[in-house]
């Protein structure tokens, strides 16, 4: 059971799986890390000097006590993050999009297959077989 279960983690596609995860990991920390330190930034000085992160609409105010601690904490729906995470959406779409179109372009167009010539049609043959039978 252990040489079984050695041979199927050996095997290309474990392999290539597990990389693949590694890699999406650390491309999707890239991605967020653009989006976030410098899409968002832009976005926001288009926007206003506005940043989406703190954007949301409060249901109920929090609730001071005399001393300024909180008695009750602000209830609101934080609809900036979810802003932030529609342009991070758009923007790792868009790059996985230009990485797939590159590599695209990389491989090499199959060879065109050459037609088999093509032979007689029914009617032909059936013609042939009529002027043979004449003779």
């Amino acid at each position: 059971m252990l040489k079984e279960f050695k041979n199927f983690i050996m095997t290309g596609n474990v392999i290539d799986l597990a990389v693949a995860v590694i890699m999406a990991g650390a491309v999707g920390l890239v991605v967020s890390g653009f989006v976030s330190d410098i899409m968002m930034p832009i976005v926001g000085h288009f926007a206003g000097g506005l940043d989406f992160a703190d954007m949301k609409l409060v249901l109920d105010e929090a609730v001071l006590a005399a001393d300024g601690t909180v008695e009750k904490p602000e209830n609101a729906i934080m609809y900036g993050k979810w802003v932030n995470a529609i342009i991070n959406l758009i923007t790792v779409g868009f790059v996985l999009f230009m990485i797939v179109k590159a590599y695209n372009k990389t491989k090499t167009p199959p060879e065109p297959v050459e037609e088999a010539p093509k032979g007689p049609t029914a009617e032909e043959l059936l013609v042939e077989i009529r002027d043979a039978l004449k003779k």
